[in-house]
């Protein structure tokens, strides 16, 4: 359950980016919705639109809380890992920065809360 339910608390927030990748394909989503559910072994997120995400909670094995400081900024980002340690979804925080590239605090302290919530490594 606490798969579905970090899950859950990410996409109820805005501006966050779904990004599902394996070797041969990268699909962004915008977390726009709060329609989530699980059935049996799948979370699903739905959307307004065609485009949806399927998320195995059986080959999801762990999950990361990760800051990624680049020369002008720190992404901020949960990244999800299968059994053999390659990242298939990440949830990317966005517009956490403002025009001028100031960190919008508010934005930046729902990361923060996540983490704490439900710590910096989480296995499955």
């Amino acid at each position: 359950m606490m798969l579905f339910e970090l899950l859950s608390d990410i996409i109820v927030n805005n501006d966050v980016l779904l990004v599902v990748k394996n070797n041969g394909v990268t699909s962004e989503i915008r977390s726009n919705s709060l329609n989530i559910r699980q059935k049996e072994k799948w979370i699903t997120r739905d959307n307004d639109g065609p485009a949806h995400i399927h998320v195995s909670s059986e080959l999801i094995k762990s999950a990361e809380f990760i800051q990624e400081i680049k020369p002008e900024r720190t992404s901020f980002s949960v990244q999800f890992f299968h059994e053999y340690g390659e990242r298939v979804l990440a949830a990317f925080s966005t517009k956490i920065y403002d025009d001028s590239k100031k960190l919008i605090t508010a934005r930046k302290k729902i990361y923060d809360d996540l983490t704490q919530k439900f710590s910096s490594q989480i296995k499955f």
